[in-house]
C-alpha cells in the first residue's frame, strides 16, 4: 500500500487573481469616460526590477485603456527637469517616477517635485502627512479622498480581499485585534505601510536592519492616529505573536525563517525577490502571497481615476 501524499492546508493566492477585481472595477469606469487618461512614467536608474515594473505598468494601462507613455532618462541630474516639463504638460494626467533614483534624501526631494494632482504614488507631503495623521480627505466636505502610496495600498487591497479585515467592525478600526511583523521600514513602503495598517487599529511591529519599533493606537484604540515607541523583542518574539508578516527585503539572500512563523499566520511579500521559502511556508501559513506587483499596478491606476475624480470635485 503506497503512502498517502501529504497535504497542506495553505492557501496560495496569486496576484494576478486579486487584481482582476480591481481591474474589472477600473474597466467599468473608463468606460464612463469621454476620453482615454494620460499615464507618464519616468525612469532615470538601470535597475532591471523599475524596468521590469516600467513595463508591467504600461503593459497592463494600455490593456484596460489608459494611453501610456515612458521616458528613459539616461542621466539621473536630467529628471528633475523632466518633471517639471511633464507637470507642465496639459495632456499628462499622471506621472510614476520610478524610484530609487539616487538611493537617498535626493530621491525624496524629487519625489516633491511632482504635481501633487499628478502624483499617482501618493508621495507628496500632503498626501503622505494625511496618511501618517490618519486623514483619508483633502477637504472638510470629504469630497476629495487622498492618494496612497500604491504598494502599501495594494498590500491593504491583498489582505482585505483574504479576509483579513473585520468587516463587522467600524471602517478604520477593522485590523482591531490583529498582530502584524513588517520586515522593511523604508519610506517609500514599509513605514507607511506599518501606519496605514496601525491606522487601521493593528499592533504593528515594524523591523529593519537596525531595530524594531511598534506602531499602535494604544489600548482600545483610543487614539486617533498610530504612535511609534521602541520595542525590546527579538524579531522571533514578533513574528511568533503575529498573526500576518509581511516582507519587503531586496535581496536574494535574504529568506525570511520559517520557525519564526506562527501557525496558520497570513504571509506577504512585496519585494521583487522571494523572501519566504515557498515549500516551507506552505506547511505553517493559512494563506501565502508570494509576489504583489499586479495589485501595485492596479493601486496605481485606481489612484490615476482618484486624481481624476479629485480635480472634477
Amino acid at each position: 500500500m503506497s503512502a498517502e501524499k501529504p497535504t497542506t492546508a495553505c492557501k496560495v493566492v496569486t496576484a494576478s487573481r486579486i487584481a482582476k477585481k480591481y481591474t474589472e472595477e477600473i474597466k467599468a469606469h473608463i468606460a464612463k469616460l469621454d476620453h482615454p487618461l494620460t499615464l507618464v512614467g519616468l525612469l532615470a536608474n538601470a535597475d532591471p526590477a523599475a524596468k521590469l515594473y516600467a513595463n508591467w505598468t504600461g503593459k497592463t494601462a494600455k490593456q484596460l485603456g489608459f494611453n501610456y507613455r515612458l521616458i528613459e532618462i539616461p542621466q539621473k541630474d536630467q529628471l528633475e527637469e523632466e518633471i517639471y516639463q511633464v507637470n507642465n504638460d496639459e495632456s499628462v494626467d499622471g506621472i510614476i517616477v520610478y524610484f530609487p533614483v539616487f538611493g537617498n534624501r535626493q530621491d525624496q526631494y524629487l519625489q516633491q517635485c511632482v504635481a501633487i494632482d499628478k502624483d499617482v504614488e501618493g508621495l507628496n507631503f500632503k498626501y503622505i502627512s494625511n496618511m501618517y495623521h490618519n486623514v483619508r480627505y483633502m477637504d472638510d466636505g470629504e469630497t476629495k479622498k487622498s492618494i496612497l502610496p500604491c504598494t502599501p495600498l495594494a498590500v491593504i487591497k491583498i489582505m482585505e480581499y483574504l479576509g483579513v479585515y473585520n468587516e463587522l467592525l467600524d471602517y478604520g478600526d477593522r485590523l482591531y485585534g490583529k498582530t502584524v511583523t513588517v520586515v522593511n521600514r523604508s519610506e517609500i513602503v514599509g513605514r507607511p505601510l506599518a501606519a496605514l495598517l496601525a491606522n487601521d487599529g493593528a499592533r504593528v511591529y515594524s523591523a529593519d536592519i537596525n531595530d524594531i519599533q511598534i506602531y499602535e493606537r494604544g489600548v482600545g484604540l483610543r487614539l486617533r492616529q498610530h504612535q511609534v515607541k521602541e520595542c525590546n523583542l527579538t524579531l522571533e518574539q514578533c513574528a511568533k505573536s503575529s498573526d500576518i508578516i509581511i516582507t519587503g527585503v531586496p535581496s536574494k539572500d535574504y529568506k525570511f525563517p520559517t520557525q519564526y512563523i506562527k501557525r496558520g499566520a497570513v504571509l506577504i511579500n512585496f519585494s521583487s525577490e522571494k523572501n519566504f521559502d515557498d515549500e516551507a511556508v506552505r506547511k505553517v501559513a493559512s494563506m501565502y502571497v508570494p509576489m504583489i506587483g499586479k495589485v501595485t499596478i492596479s493601486m496605481l491606476l485606481r489612484n490615476l481615476l482618484r486624481l481624476r475624480e479629485n480635480r472634477l470635485a
